[in-house]
C-alpha cells in the first residue's frame, strides 16, 4: 500500500481509532490508541509520548541511576515519530490499524538511546558500505494454561504447562492444540509476520518458531512484534506465553537466535558465499565472523539483558557459554549455515528470547561491519565438537553484573553505540542487577531459613 492509501484505510476505519507502540530499553512495547482526530493532526509530526518508559524498569519502577529522564527532569514528553511503514491491520481486533513508532530529540533528530533508532542508524552504516543486511530471528517460549490472574494467585508457582512431556517436533501435541497453532500461523501471517516454520519444542508446552527473512530494520520488527502478538493471541485461548530465558532449571531455555547475511545493494546477491571456497564461505563472511567474535564480550547483556538470561547459558543446555564459531555446531556461540547461494548465513546463538530485537540485530550487525571495516581475521579456527570445552578464545561473562562491567567500560562498546546509549543502557542494568541483589529469593529460604 502506498502512504496515501494507508492513511486512506485509516480514516475510513469504522474504529475511529489507531493503535501504536514504541519500544522501551526492554524491548516492551509501550503503546496506546489514539483517536483518527489525533491520527491526523500527527500523521505527518510528531506525537507527544511520556519518556518515563525510558525512566522506570519492566516493573514500572522509576532508575534512580540514570541521567536521562526522572523526577530531576519532570518527565517530560518526548517527540514520537510514527513509521508509516510499518502500518499493519491487528486480524484479532477487527482489523484496527496499527503502527509502530521511534523517538526523536526535541530537535527532531533520531534519540540516541531509541532502540529501533539504535538499529536504524546501524543498518544505514551497512547499506553506506554497499550491503543489504537480511536478517531474521526464530523463538522458543513456553506456553501455560494459566491466566494473568491464575498467575499471581498462584505466585508464579506449579503452573500448568500447555502439554505435559517432553515432546519436540511432535505431530502428536500440535494436533492436541491445533486450533491455537492455526490461529498463530495464520493471525500472524495477516498481520505482516510470515512464518516459516513453527513446531514444538523439547519441554512441557514448549513451541519454537522461525520468521521469514526481511531487511534488518524489518525483520526487528517483525521480531518485537511476533512476540506481542503471540501472547495476544495466547489470551484468546486462554493461555499465557512466557518468553523468559529460563523458567525453570530443570528444563531447556528460550532462545532467539539471530540469522544474518549481507547482500549486494540490490540484495540479488549473497555476499557470505564463495562457491570457489571448498566450505563455501567467502572472505568477507569470514571478516565478520571475526568481528562478533571480537565484539561479543564488550557487547553481552545486549544479547542477554537479563538477570535471567545467564540461567540460560549454561553448559549442556543447548545455549553457548565459550566465545567459539563453527560449521552446523549448535554447541557454539557463532554457527555457520554454509552450502548454498541462497542459505548462507550466520546464527548468532547467543541470543536469548527475552532480548530487544532492535539490540540484539544492531550488536550482531555492528560487530559484523566493524570486523569487516578492519579486515579482522578468523585466527580461531572453527571448532569440531563440544564448544563447551573449547576455551581457545575464552568463556562468556557468567552474569549480568560481569557482563555489564565490561561493556561499561568498553571503548568499544561507544566507538560502536556512541557514549550516550551505552552509559544509558549499562545504567539499566546495573539497576537490575541491583534489584535482584537485594531481594530474597526462595532458594536462599529453603537453604538457610532453617538449617543456619
Amino acid at each position: 500500500m502506498t502512504t496515501q492509501q494507508v492513511i486512506d484505510y485509516v480514516r475510513s476505519h469504522p474504529s475511529a481509532k489507531v493503535k501504536l507502540a514504541a519500544a522501551d530499553i526492554d524491548g516492551v512495547l509501550r503503546g496506546k490508541y489514539i483517536s483518527l482526530e489525533k491520527f491526523n493532526g500527527v500523521v505527518n509530526g510528531y506525537l507527544g509520548f511520556c519518556d518515563v518508559v525510558f525512566g522506570w524498569d519492566t516493573n514500572d519502577l522509576g532508575y534512580d541511576n540514570i541521567a536521562f529522564t526522572g523526577w530531576h527532569t519532570g518527565y517530560p514528553d518526548l517527540p514520537l515519530r510514527l513509521d508509516l511503514a510499518t502500518f499493519r491491520k491487528i486480524p484479532w481486533e477487527g482489523d484496527v490499524p496499527f503502527f509502530l513508532g521511534e523517538f526523536v530529540d526535541t530537535a527532531g533528530s533520531p534519540a540516541p538511546i531509541c532502540p529501533r533508532q539504535l538499529l536504524r542508524t546501524v543498518v544505514n552504516q551497512c547499506q553506506q558500505a554497499g550491503f543489504t543486511p537480511l536478517f531474521s530471528q526464530e523463538f522458543e517460549w513456553f506456553n501455560f494454561s494459566e491466566t494473568p490472574d491464575t498467575l499471581h494467585q498462584k505466585g508464579f508457582r506449579e503452573l500448568n504447562s500447555l502439554t505435559p512431556g517432553m515432546f519436540g517436533y511432535s505431530i502428536l501435541r500440535s494436533t492436541l492444540k491445533s486450533a491455537f497453532i492455526t490461529d498463530l500461523f495464520e493471525l500472524l501471517t495477516q498481520f505482516g509476520i510470515p512464518i516459516e516454520g513453527l513446531h514444538t519444542e523439547t519441554g512441557p508446552g514448549v513451541y519454537e518458531a522461525a520468521i521469514a527473512y526481511a531487511d534488518a530494520l524489518e525483520a526487528a520488527d517483525r521480531a518485537i512484534l511476533f512476540k506481542t502478538a503471540v501472547k495476544e493471541i495466547a489470551y484468546k485461548h486462554g493461555i499465557v506465553a512466557s518468553f523468559m530465558a529460563k523458567w525453570n532449571e530443570q528444563l531447556p531455555g528460550c532462545s532467539g537466535h539471530v540469522h544474518q547475511s549481507l547482500w549486494d545493494g540490490e540484495a540479488k546477491r549473497n555476499l557470505f558465499f564463495d562457491e570457489d571456497n571448498p566450505q563455501n564461505i567467502s572472505q568477507l563472511m569470514e571478516h565478520y565472523i571475526a568481528g562478533q567474535l571480537h565484539c561479543l564480550p564488550h557487547l553481552l547483556p545486549m544479547y542477554a539483558p537479563t538477570i535471567n538470561s545467564y540461567k540460560r547459558l549454561v553448559e549442556g543446555a543447548w545455549a553457548p557459554t565459550t566465545l567459539t564459531w563453527g560449521f552446523d555446531n549448535r554447541t557454539v556461540a557463532l554457527r555457520v549455515i554454509a552450502g548454498s547461494a541462497k542459505g548462507t548465513r550466520l546464527e548468532t546463538r547467543v541470543v536469548g528470547a527475552d532480548t530487544n530485537p532492535y539490540l540484539a540485530l544492531a550488536a550482531c550487525l555492528a560487530s559484523g561491519l566493524y570486523g569487516i571495516r578492519n579486515a579482522l581475521t578468523l585466527q580461531q579456527s572453527a571448532t569440531i565438537g563440544n564448544g563447551y570445552c573449547d576455551y581457545a578464545n575464552g568463556k562468556l561473562p557468567a552474569n549480568l553484573h560481569e557482563a555489564t562491567q565490561r561493556m561499561k567500560q568498553s571503548e568499544l562498546a561507544i566507538e560502536l553505540f556512541g557514549e550516550t546509549f551505552v552509559t544509558h543502557f549499562c545504567s539499566t542494568r546495573d539497576w537490575e542487577w541491583q534489584q535482584f541483589s537485594k531481594a530474597v529469593t526462595d532458594w536462599e529460604l529453603k537453604r538457610y531459613f532453617e538449617i543456619i
